[in-house]
C-alpha cells in the first residue's frame, strides 16, 4: 500500500483525491501554499498537511502533483531527487525546455512520471481511438476538434489568465485536443495559429484557430476558446479517414457514432452505442497509474507525449504572435 502525497489542494487537487479514494492507496500528506489554504483539503480527506515540499516528501511514496502549471518544474525535480513516482498534471510543464528537464531528471533517478492528460481516458476519446486503431476509419486524413468554454476563475489567484504562468487558453486549454490529435493522427510536424485575444498580459477574451500538419500528411483543425458565457462548455470532434467518419458533440450528448462509407454483413452503417459512464475519467485514469507503479504495466499516456503537447502548444503561441507557420523538431532531437 503507497502513501500519496497531493500537492495542490484546489479543485484539481480534490478531483485526484477523489480519484484515489478508489484505489488502496492512501492520502497520506497535503501542500499548498499555506497551511490556511490547505485546511479544507486536509479536514475533508483526513489528511495532515505539511508545511513545505521537503517534509512532505519525507513522508510519501507518490507525488501527485495538482499545482498551477509554472510551479510543475520545480515540484517535480525536487520529487525526482528524493526517488518519488510522480503524477503530475497537464500541462507537463510551462515551456519546452521545462518538460525536458523534467524528463531527464526522472530518467536519471529511475522514477516513473506520468502526465495527467485525462482527456484519453474519456470513453468517447478512448472509444475513438480503438476505433482509429482497428482501422474502422482507413487512413486518417482530417480531424476537427473543438472546445468551447468560459473563463476560467480562481478566487485565490487567478494565475490561468496570466500568460507568463499557464500560457494562456492556448496552451492550458487547447492542450487538450493537441494533444487527442497526435494520439489519432500521429506526429505533428507544423503547426500554425491565429489568436484573438484583447491586449495586456491579463485577457479577459481567448478564442484561437489552430491547424496541425501531421507527419504522415494528415491535417487537423483545432478551435479553443475562453469567450463563451458562463456555464458553456461545449466538445466535439471529427475524425475522417478515406473509409469513414467518427464524430460526437457534447451539446447533443449522443452515443459516438461511426459512420461508415463500406458496408458490412449487415449492410449500412455501424454506429457504437452508449452505455453509462461507470467511473470518472479521473478515476480512471489514477487507477492506471498506480497500476503501472505496482505492476510496471504500460499506460496510454507518456511523459514524451505530455512533452509533445507542450511542443504544439508552444508553437502555435509562437505562430500566433508571428502570423507564421512554425516547423516541429522531432522528440529525438528534442530529448537529445
Amino acid at each position: 500500500m503507497k502513501k500519496i502525497g497531493i500537492v495542490g489542494t484546489g479543485f484539481m487537487g480534490q478531483t485526484h483525491a477523489d480519484a484515489w479514494k478508489e484505489t488502496d492507496a492512501v492520502i497520506y500528506r497535503c501542500l499548498a501554499k499555506t497551511l490556511e489554504l490547505s485546511r479544507p483539503f486536509s479536514e475533508k480527506y483526513g489528511v495532515q498537511p505539511s508545511e513545505d515540499v521537503q517534509s512532505l516528501l519525507k513522508d510519501v511514496d507518490i507525488v501527485d502533483i495538482c499545482t498551477p502549471t509554472f510551479l510543475h518544474k520545480e515540484m517535480v525535480l525536487q520529487a525526482a531527487a528524493a526517488g518519488k513516482d510522480i503524477i503530475c498534471e497537464k500541462p507537463l510543464g510551462l515551456t519546452v525546455k521545462d518538460c525536458v528537464e523534467m524528463i531527464h531528471a526522472c530518467r536519471r533517478a529511475g522514477v516513473k512520471l506520468y502526465v495527467a492528460h485525462v482527456t484519453r481516458f474519456f470513453p468517447e476519446f478512448s472509444a475513438a481511438k480503438a476505433n482509429v486503431d482497428a482501422g474502422e476509419v482507413g487512413n486518417v486524413a482530417v480531424t476537427r476538434f473543438s472546445r468551447e468554454s468560459f473563463q476560467p476563475f480562481n478566487a485565490n489567484d487567478n494565475w490561468y489568465m496570466d500568460y507568463e504562468k499557464s500560457g494562456g487558453m492556448i496552451q492550458d486549454l487547447m492542450i487538450h485536443d493537441f494533444d487527442l490529435a497526435r494520439w489519432m493522427a500521429g506526429d505533428v510536424v507544423k503547426v500554425f495559429a491565429k489568436n484573438i485575444v484583447y491586449s495586456g498580459n491579463i485577457a479577459p477574451f481567448d478564442h484561437a484557430i489552430v491547424i496541425l500538419t501531421h507527419k504522415n500528411g494528415a491535417i487537423s483543425h483545432i478551435t479553443g476558446s475562453w469567450a463563451q458565457p458562463k456555464p458553456r462548455f461545449r466538445t466535439k470532434f471529427e475524425i475522417a479517414g478515406d473509409e469513414g467518419l467518427i464524430k460526437w458533440d457534447s451539446q447533443t450528448a449522443s452515443p459516438l457514432q461511426v459512420l461508415m462509407h463500406k458496408t458490412d454483413e449487415e449492410g449500412g452503417n455501424v454506429g457504437l452505442p452508449g452505455s453509462p459512464l461507470l467511473e470518472s475519467p479521473y478515476t480512471t485514469q489514477i487507477k492506471e497509474f498506480y497500476n503501472s507503479i505496482m505492476n510496471d504495466a504500460p499506460v496510454r499516456v507518456t511523459p514524451e507525449d505530455g512533452l509533445a503537447a507542450v511542443q504544439i502548444a508552444r508553437a502555435a503561441l509562437e505562430s500566433a504572435k508571428t502570423g507564421r507557420a512554425v516547423d516541429l523538431e522531432s522528440l529525438e532531437e528534442v530529448l537529445a
